[in-house]
């Protein structure tokens, strides 16, 4: 899947979204009044744009105010490991078509509580990273 020699692969935008498309889980950073936020969340990737679900709160009143965030995801097996990052703007999906997109994908949330709207977020940067696991070379 990575281009590149050594341990340190640069991917392709295409290859990032294959791994996005296969993970579930990514941290959502925003940033209100100087102040950065970070969160765990569950998404869903379709090789344009990152979906993710939340109830009212926090997440969805920071991004009223500043709509500008970045999205990491990463993996690892015991052979190799991949880092995604996202920069780019997120809203709250309202239109009723796009509500029932959303509805149709296989997002669902980790925790038994509601959470019942849709943000996507839509990418202006999209950069990632593969990595050989294997020993500290000698110093």
């Amino acid at each position: 899947m990575p281009y590149s020699t050594g341990p340190v692969k640069e991917l392709s935008a295409d290859e990032c979204w294959a791994y996005l498309k296969e993970t579930t889980v990514a941290r959502l950073a925003l940033s209100v009044g100087g102040e950065i936020d970070i969160f765990p969340i569950n998404i869903h990737a379709d090789g344009k744009s990152v979906l993710f679900r939340t109830a009212p709160g926090t997440k969805l009143l920071e991004l009223t105010v500043n709509n500008k965030v970045a999205l990491e995801a990463d993996g690892h097996t015991e052979a190799d490991a991949w880092s995604v990052v996202i920069k780019g703007t997120a809203r709250e999906v309202q239109h009723q078509s796009e509500i029932d997109s959303a509805d149709a994908s296989p997002l669902q949330p980790w925790v038994p509580t509601l959470k019942y709207r849709y943000v996507k977020v839509e990418p202006l940067t999209i950069s990632g990273r593969y990595f050989e696991r294997s020993g500290e070379p000698e110093r």
